[in-house]
This record gives structure tokens, sequence and C-alpha cells, in this order.
């Protein structure tokens, strides 16, 4: 696609935030420490791997790791709300998280078989769609285009500590529109409810979730995408009734009763993997389906999840 980025991007997201989003890319995307101290790329650090990598074949355990990749899981949740809209019981999302499709080619078709024949009524993808945090883009694409074409519409999307900006243009040619603190309202006959998406908050530090629910009622329905569940403090004080995020990987490797070694957000443990409640909002961690640094998981499948919407049944006997 023969576009001028910038120029679409200050369309689309206007001048001060499309330039700074560009600017931070620039300086800092390939570097190991980003804009906020205390936030790394891990990724960019290539002796890490190594090591990681190294120690694991010391063990024995390097290629067992790489199968586990592939035993990614279809995972169900269930929710009960007050205000959800009555049209919407029993509405089903299918969230998918840090693909990182170019890792792997085998981790690439499992996903497209496990989502291919799944039944829901929206997608979100909560980011990080490619392996390095820099660099060429082609394969992602690819790779992000194998899975799109089996997904249904209206499909939704965010952008992840991983993802440049650049990518937006080619991706939401593929049918996924990307929410860059931004929202949208989701229609079903007279009723609706909003899905808000924010832009990094973890390396880039480009959130900006006042913007991103401005137009949102105070009294609607609202899902909230993150592509890290370290904004959960900044969400409180919204009215948020779904937070879904991923980025941690649920720990990728664990130990035995899936304990994660590190979840790489500044968030506690509770927050870093599967279902949690923060004061009036519900929220799910995604381990996500794809790995990062090294292919290999222990104790920590990976998964796509759907989230089944319902309503209180104190609501729904009204």
């Amino acid at each position: 696609m023969s576009i001028d980025i910038e120029k679409y991007l200050e369309k689309r997201l206007g001048m001060p935030h499309a330039r700074k989003r560009l600017l931070v890319e620039q300086e800092f995307e390939h570097n190991i420490c980003g804009p906020a101290s205390g936030f790394c790329h891990l990724e960019n650090w290539y002796s890490f791997h190594s090591i990681v990598k190294n120690t694991l074949r010391l063990f024995g355990l390097y290629q067992r790791g790489v199968r586990n990749t592939l035993k990614t899981q279809v995972k169900h949740e269930y929710y009960s709300f007050q205000n959800l809209p009555e049209e919407f019981n029993g509405y089903t999302i299918l969230q998918l998280s840090d693909l990182h499709i170019d890792m792997a080619d085998e981790t690439r078709d499992k996903i497209i078989e496990l989502v291919e024949n799944l039944d829901y009524d929206l997608c979100v993808f909560t980011g990080d769609y490619r392996k390095n945090t820099y660099g060429d883009i082609e394969k992602t694409l690819f790779g992000m285009k194998a899975v799109s074409v089996v997904l249904k519409q209206p499909m939704y999307a965010i952008l992840g500590n991983h993802d440049s900006i650049r990518m937006v243009p080619e991706l939401e040619s593929m049918g996924m529109r990307f929410l860059i603190n931004e929202s949208v309202e989701i229609k079903k006959n007279n009723s609706s409810f909003y899905l808000a998406g924010v832009d990094d908050a973890h390396y880039f530090k480009a959130d900006n979730i006042d913007k991103a629910v401005s137009s949102i009622p105070v009294d609607a329905f609202t899902l909230l995408l993150s592509h890290t569940p370290e904004m959960y403090q900044k969400a409180e004080d919204y009215p948020i009734d779904l937070f879904l995020c991923g980025h941690t990987h649920g720990g990728q490797i664990c130990l035995p009763g899936r304990i994660p070694l590190t979840w790489d957000a500044d968030c506690p443990r509770r927050y870093a993997k599967g279902r949690w409640q923060h004061k009036h909002m519900a929220g799910y961690t995604s381990s996500g389906a794809g790995t990062s640094i090294v292919n290999v998981r222990f104790n920590c499948p990976g998964e796509v999840t759907l989230h089944h919407l319902g309503m209180c049944k104190a609501t729904h006997n009204k």
C-alpha cells in the first residue's frame, strides 16, 4: 500500500498525537530502555535471549518448551453485568492477544486452526502483532493477513509495545479497525454499548484514556481495550465495565502451579493473568496466543479467549 503515513495519521489522530507517537518510535524503538524509566524492551537485549535458550538447553528443556507453544487453548469466560443492554445478553467477544505472528509459522497455523470455526459476535485484538520491536513489518503483515481472512467481522484492535503505528493502514486494509485513544459504538437493533481502546501504555506511554472515552455517555455499558493491565488504576476513575488486556503472556515461563517468574508489567500479580476484579470494573488479562523473546512456554499454555456477556438475573427478570 502506497500512502503518506504521516498525513494519514495526522488526519486520523490529529497532528499532536501522530507526530509524538512517530517521534517516540524513531527515538526509542531500537533501545532496550524506553521513554519512561523502569520500562524496557528485553526483546532488544539479545544476549538475554541467548542466556534463556542456553539455560533451557543445558537442562534438556528447550524442545519441550517449543512443543508447549502448540498447546494453545480456547478459553471461555462468562460475565454478568447489571447495565448490559438486554439485546447483548449472550453476546460473545473473541479476544486475540500477543500473536507475535512472525515468531513461528507453526504457531501462526495453530492460531488459524483454532479460530476459523469459532462462534462469536465481535473480535478484538489487544496488541503485539510482530516478533521484533522495530524493523521490517512484511512478514508480520503476511501472517496477519492469513489470520484475518478466517475471522468474522467486525474486528477492532489496539497497538502494543512491539507495534509501530506505521502498521495501522495496512492492518486496517485487512478489515481491522484500530482504536487509538478512540471509541466506537457497537449497535444491535435499538441498543448499543461502547468499545474504547488506548494506545500503548507500557513502553511508548502513548495512552490517553480521557480522550478514548470522551464521547461515551456516562451510563453506557463500556468495554476498554488496553495492551497492558498496568492501566487498571487509571481506568478505575472512569465508568469502565470490562477491561480486556494482554502483554504479560501470563508469564510464559512459569513454575509448577502456573506461578509466573515475571510478568513485565507494573501491576500486582493478581492482574497479570486471567480473570480479576478491581473495584467496579471486571478485568481479564490474556496469556496470549504467541510467544516473545524465546519461542517456548512452560506451565502457561497460550490462549484465544471467548468472553460471553450476560445480564445479572435480577436485571434479566425485570
